[in-house]
């Protein structure tokens, strides 16, 4: 009986449960048959317990078979993670953060802290992307970002959080709309008008599209733009209405003609909070990171 297991077998079990078949999935490893079957075999006998229930069809993971694909995969991208910082190393670069956040920290309150951390840094990159905060919270999780940022802290989360700033979400119409005279709206009954809003790379465009959907109403951008500053020219002209970051809202209203209302519903104010898996186990530099983020928060 095995009594280790290496990165061949971990990737072997992922290429199999993504297949859903041994065959396939020893194709994909480079592996013989025979040579694929004895490695899950070894290791079946090494845990005691069936990662796969085979078939005609194929093969399926068992309960055991999901926890393991759970921790290869993390397993896997850790080893990836790896070979990408050494070869930075090699590059001369001394660190890198992964970082992820939502469309209003990327872009209102990441580039001021950015510039100040890395003149700070100069031998450190930062891989900043924004997501949605459901898929920040997973990637956090799982390792593939080391710091965070988004809105509201779930009610089970193994992470660590950490209060920033507060965001709300506001609606922005023409002057001349009909929307435009009231002081507050439910996002529902917004749904009747045309829309402008970022391109489908933005959280945010994800983040209404679900909100409609939780409605039951069907939803799309009647036009989409690449910035805040061009949604909210386009509403200015009269093109649509559109959801933006209070924030945004105010600067532009301050040389555009537009209106902004405020949202009635609950999503639409937000606690962000910083998120990572575990803040005294993270590298000097990316604490200093993270600190830099707290600091810049204004005081109340």
């Amino acid at each position: 009986m095995a009594n280790h297991f290496d990165l061949t077998d971990l990737q072997l079990i992922v290429n199999i449960g993504d297949a859903s078949s041994l065959t396939r999935g020893a194709e994909k490893s480079h592996l013989s048959l025979p040579a694929a079957s004895n490695r899950v075999k070894n290791l079946e006998d090494h845990f005691g317990t069936r990662l796969f229930h085979r078939n005609s069809q194929g093969v399926t993971l068992t309960p055991s078979g999901e926890a393991f694909l759970r921790h290869a995969r993390l397993v896997l991208r850790q080893i990836d993670h790896l070979r990408g910082d050494i070869h930075e190393y090699a590059r001369g670069i001394k660190g890198q953060v992964r970082m992820l956040a939502n469309t209003t920290a990327m872009t209102e309150f990441m580039p001021a802290v950015l510039s100040r951390f890395l003149a700070s840094h100069p031998d450190v990159t930062v891989e900043l992307r924004e997501r949605l905060s459901y898929l920040v919270i997973k990637a956090v999780s799982e390792g593939s970002a080391d710091i965070g940022i988004v809105a509201g802290k779930p009610a089970s989360s193994e992470l660590e959080y950490i209060p920033y700033r507060e965001d709300r979400l506001v609606l922005v119409a023409p002057v001349e709309h009909a929307l435009s005279e009231r002081t507050e709206v439910a996002f529902s009954d917004t749904l009747a008008f045309e829309y402008v809003g970022l391109s489908e790379w933005s959280a945010i465009h994800a983040f209404l599209i679900q909100a409609a959907d939780k409605l039951g109403y069907p939803f799309r951008f009647r036009v989409e733009v690449g910035s805040f500053e061009a949604v909210c020219r386009m509403i200015e002209a009269g093109v649509g209405i559109g959801v933006v970051p209070e924030l945004v809202a105010k600067r532009y209203a301050q040389r555009l003609n537009i209106k902004i209302v405020r949202l009635s519903d609950d999503w639409s104010e937000r606690k962000l909070q910083i998120c990572v898996r575990n803040l005294h186990q993270l590298p000097s530099f990316t604490k200093d990171l993270v600190n830099m983020l707290i600091e810049d928060v204004p005081s109340a």
